[in-house]
């Protein structure tokens, strides 16, 4: 009886390898390129991965690239990633706000004037990061049965540039908050224009 039992205990041994290569939930029939296959009875249940804030989610010891998580605090799939703007140094990213990784800024006033026709004097400052998430979360006009409101990312998600200036504008940088200072050289004849783009960290 014991014999028997080695043989079945070491064939079981050699048999276990072969079939744990892949894991399957309710189906027999795992996907061939999936390490995990879950299928839901019915199709009516989902996936749940694991749900915490930013602050737990940026205390997680050394994640694995390629790591997910549901972020509570941005609402989005968080994945540890390569950065874009800098390949090889990895960090978080929500993968499920937007599938573009770069907008154009809203139209925006930049003053240059006093409103009497003399030159703004010194070091000016406009909140690029404020104009933007007030315009997408109060937008002037919506279509028919559109959200009150449009998703934003919020100021720690993205960085800041300028692609073109008119030249009588100087732009003196950009905060990692998003405010652009600037002096005025000149007034311009007509408008001024300045384009402004924001990327996906």
């Amino acid at each position: 009886m014991n014999k028997i039992l080695s043989i079945i205990a070491f064939s079981l041994m050699l048999y276990i390898p072969s079939v744990s290569s892949q894991i399957a939930v309710n189906t027999d029939t795992p996907d061939t390129s999936a390490a995990l296959d879950i299928t839901a009875h019915n199709n009516y249940r989902g996936l749940l991965i694991p749900r915490m804030t930013t602050a737990q989610k940026l205390a997680i010891a050394n994640p694995a690239p390629g790591l997910l998580v549901y972020d509570i605090d941005y609402n989005c799939i968080s994945q540890y990633k390569d950065t874009p703007s800098n390949p090889g140094v990895f960090g978080w990213t929500c993968q499920t706000l937007f599938n573009r990784h770069f907008f154009y800024m809203p139209s925006v006033n930049i003053p240059t004037s006093d409103g009497s026709g003399n030159l703004l004097a010194g070091i000016r400052s406009v909140d690029l990061y404020n104009i933007y998430k007030t315009r997408f979360d109060a937008p002037a006009i919506k279509s028919t049965g559109a959200p009150v409101s449009i998703p934003y990312f919020n100021k720690e998600q993205l960085y800041f540039y300028i692609t073109y200036c008119d030249p009588c504008i100087t732009v003196t940088g950009i905060s990692d908050v998003g405010v652009l200072s600037y002096t005025v050289n000149s007034l311009p004849d007509y408008d001024a224009f300045m384009n402004i783009v924001f990327l996906v960290r």
